[in-house]
């Protein structure tokens, strides 16, 4: 082979070489985000449970806990 044909190989091996390091990162990345995603998603549902407990109890109000209308 010829300098110049040795050369390309080199930056060619060079640029697969990057190419898969960001991939990696990239997949690294991207795995971490649907982590925090599934714990998030896992976080709201119980949120949601405790308002649909919250607005299901029915609050018994007195006279006393009313304000008076002037108020």
């Amino acid at each position: 082979m010829t300098a110049s044909a040795d050369q390309r190989i080199e930056q060619l091996e060079f640029r697969i070489a990057y190419l898969e390091q960001t991939n990696s990162t990239l997949s690294d990345t991207l795995v971490q985000q649907q982590k925090e995603l599934d714990a998030l998603k896992a976080r709201l549902g119980h949120l949601v449970q405790k308002l649909e407990a919250a607005q299901s109890q029915t609050t018994e109000y007195s006279a006393e806990d009313e304000k008076p209308p002037h108020y």
